[in-house]
């Protein structure tokens, strides 16, 4: 039986007048019912292309998918046509975007912009889907739901703006939940009741779930499969609990090493990554990563390394990641010295 939803070495390209920016290139995974994939990396490293292409929401052109596969149900999108990936988007396979106030129209009220898929794409009559809408804003924890769907979205919090997205989201019952940085702008608090909401809604729904986030800490404790992109390229690959605890390539070193540690007593210093995210468009020769990674060699200058299966099914693209001496380099990053 297929995977619910597989992408195949994804390559998403832009073709613009400065040159092809290699936006998303070489991703893939899968994801089965009920499970959830973190996709992590700094801003620009292809996250939210990805979810976009699987959206069949990049505009094209100037991107264009140049070769690979994203298939749901064993049916590849990209072959549907316009009308039938129009049937897809929003029922079967969802979005919870990053930001609300410019997702949700502001001229319509709330209710009827959770009702509208439900009229498009199950049939509802005004009154029964305007009847889910409340029905749907209650089970996201919006208090007096009959009252607030008359509400227009500028009268919401930010909190409530996300729980907003997340009900419509939810409206078809989607197999495939993709959530873009759906806790940015909002404090801890309410990051943690949402991110209680999609966990609740998961076990509910059973519903697969893609979580994009800048943050690694944001998934610790909700993600089964971790994938960390750099440039556009995956650079590492595994189950949450090898990722966080046995983290192979250096950039996932850095990510983990600028964020706080809960799980220790002594708390080291946060050390960011040095340097910017590089040019999509004038990528550096070798791997990517070299120019920022205080472990670089004279081969990471000059050959992209791989990504290659470490240990029963931990990726990295690193020409070291196999040497355990290379390794002992991540234990004493977390020790606190770099």
């Amino acid at each position: 039986m297929p995977p619910l939803l597989e992408v195949a070495d994804l390559h998403m390209h832009f073709f613009t007048p400065d040159g092809v920016v290699k936006a998303v290139d070489g991703v893939s995974f899968s994801l089965e019912p009920g499970m959830t994939l973190a996709i992590v990396g700094e801003s620009g490293s292809g996250k939210s292309v990805t979810a976009l292409s699987i959206m069949r929401l990049v505009p094209e052109p100037p991107g264009k998918v140049v070769s690979g596969d994203i298939r749901f149900k064993g049916q590849s999108i990209l072959a549907l046509s316009a009308k039938e990936q129009r049937k897809l988007r929003g029922n079967r396979i969802a979005m919870i975007f990053q930001d609300p106030m410019t997702s949700l129209n502001p001229v319509y009220r709330v209710g009827k912009q959770i009702a509208e898929p439900l009229r498009i794409h199950k049939g509802a009559s005004r009154k029964e889907a305007w009847d889910a809408a409340v029905e749907l804003l209650t089970r996201v924890g919006i208090p007096r739901a009959a009252e607030r769907a008359r509400d227009y979205p500028h009268e919401f919090s930010g909190g409530m703006r996300q729980r907003v997205m997340i009900a419509m989201s939810l409206a078809c019952g989607p197999d495939v939940l993709i959530a873009d940085e759906p806790t940015t702008a909002l404090d801890v608090t309410i990051q943690a009741q949402i991110l209680e909401l999609m966990q609740e809604i998961q076990a509910r729904t059973e519903s697969a779930i893609i979580m994009i986030t800048h943050d690694l800490g944001v998934v610790a404790d909700m993600a089964d499969n971790v994938l960390v992109m750099y440039a556009g390229k995956p650079a590492e690959f595994g189950k949450a609990s090898d990722v966080f605890y046995n983290p192979l390539h250096p950039y996932t070193w850095g990510l983990l090493h600028s964020n706080p540690r809960h799980d220790v007593e002594e708390k080291g210093k946060l050390v960011p990554i040095k340097g910017a995210p590089p040019s999509l468009i004038h990528l550096p020769e070798g791997c990517s990563f070299h120019p920022r990674c205080a472990y670089a060699r004279e081969i990471c200058r000059v050959v992209p390394p791989p990504l290659v299966d470490i240990a029963d099914g931990h990726l990295s693209a690193c020409h070291f990641s196999h040497e355990p001496e290379f390794l002992a380099n991540a234990e004493y990053c977390f020790a606190g010295g770099r």
